[in-house]
């Protein structure tokens, strides 16, 4: 039987946590002779880009009533398509509304927040972020099936080329309950949540007008741009760069953070990141308790000196 998963694309465009998804479930499948297809609504993008992680077959599902998202009408489209027992989502925003929507309609197990391959297959079970990234656990399923997202940048993209096939599945599905209020699109050139490193920034910039040496950092970098909530509320940054509790929840490679003070509820964003380095003129901050690597001192002296140290190590 196939092992199912969700390859998210977002106007038609797969980004990398559809990549990691396919490659997660490709491991699975690796360790039990199974097969993997993709299953993705509307793409444009062609199936290529997923074969080349290890999708033996991909379903485009094509509906004109799914142009506008709605996790109901996903998660109905997939029930219709997906029949195997083991089905992977990324843990995008998006994809983390449709699993448990799908989880319901077939009667699965749903486990969130995937960090490894699974444990064991029968039962299923896994090691999983906890209580807001602070703690780990083995989650089992116990139901006939389970739906497994997969935490972003945890896993990561793994090439693993094979000649796939792919099918086109017309639907349509209820979709009369959608209303798109608005999609804010993050002002960076990087996805937030995929970026492997990010460069946040918090009140202690002073100003919006200050944080070009931000920009600078995170271009320097290849890098994505962040903010604390306090800064986002009061205008200088977009919403849609908030990190924290009540924002964005990333876990990238490297967190580089600027005058943010490190409240509990901006850690509960954050802390699932690998390596954090922390710089601020307070050598009480709070945030210090967290860093792998922290730098006291005047962040508009240090930011412009570590962008020049930096462009001249790229040469």
């Amino acid at each position: 039987m196939a092992i199912f998963v969700y390859a998210e694309n977002i106007n038609g465009i797969y980004k990398k946590a559809a990549f990691e998804a396919v490659s997660y479930a490709k491991s699975i499948a690796a360790t039990n002779g199974e097969t993997v297809t993709a299953v993705s609504i509307n793409p444009t993008d062609s199936s290529d880009l997923l074969y080349k992680y290890g999708a033996d077959k991909v379903i485009i599902v094509k509906d004109e009533g799914l142009k506008n998202f709605s996790a109901k009408a996903y998660a109905q489209a997939m029930s219709e398509v997906s029949d195997g027992n083991i089905i992977v989502f990324p843990h995008t925003t998006d994809a983390s509304s449709v699993a448990p929507m799908l989880a319901v309609m077939k009667d699965y197990s749903l486990i969130t927040n995937a960090l490894e391959t699974p444990e064991s297959i029968s039962p299923f079970q896994v090691k999983r972020r906890a209580f807001s990234g602070k703690g780990m656990m083995h989650a089992k399923a116990d139901a006939s099936g389970v739906i497994v997202t997969v935490s972003q940048n945890a896993f990561g993209v793994k090439e693993n080329a094979v000649s796939g096939s792919e099918e086109l599945k017309n639907l349509t599905v209820a979709n009369e309950d959608t209303k798109v209020i608005s999609h804010e699109q993050s002002s960076g050139q990087l996805d937030l949540k995929e970026a492997e490193v990010v460069v946040s920034a918090g009140r202690g910039m002073k100003g919006p007008e200050n944080w070009g040496m931000i920009e600078d950092l995170a271009n320097t970098l290849g890098a994505a741009t962040a903010c604390s909530k306090p800064v986002s509320d009061i205008g200088w940054r977009p919403h849609s760069e908030h990190v924290g509790q009540t924002g964005k929840a990333i876990s990238p490679n490297l967190y580089i953070a600027v005058g943010i003070s490190g409240a509990i509820q901006h850690l509960a964003g954050v802390n699932s990141s690998k390596t954090i380095v922390v710089i601020n003129n307070d050598p009480e901050a709070p945030f210090f308790k967290s860093a792998d690597y922290g730098v006291v001192g005047d962040a508009f002296q240090i930011i412009p000196e570590l962008t020049q140290k930096i462009k001249a190590l790229k040469g």
